[in-house]
């Protein structure tokens, strides 16, 4: 009799959406352009997040 496998748990993403958006911010503050820093940070984190979300529900 085959068990049934345990359920994977997604990834939380918020820590590398966080830290993107704070990443793009500083380099934008290095570049005279901190709040476009801070919207690619974002994009950035968004992208990733996004990625992982849809890794996570192929299973």
């Amino acid at each position: 009799m085959s068990q049934p496998s345990a359920p994977r748990s997604p990834r939380a993403t918020g820590s590398i959406l966080a830290f993107t958006i704070i990443a793009g911010a500083v380099i934008g503050l290095f570049t005279h352009q901190p709040t476009i820093g801070l919207l690619i940070g974002a994009g950035v984190g968004t992208v990733i997040s996004i990625a992982f979300w849809l890794k996570d529900r192929r299973g």
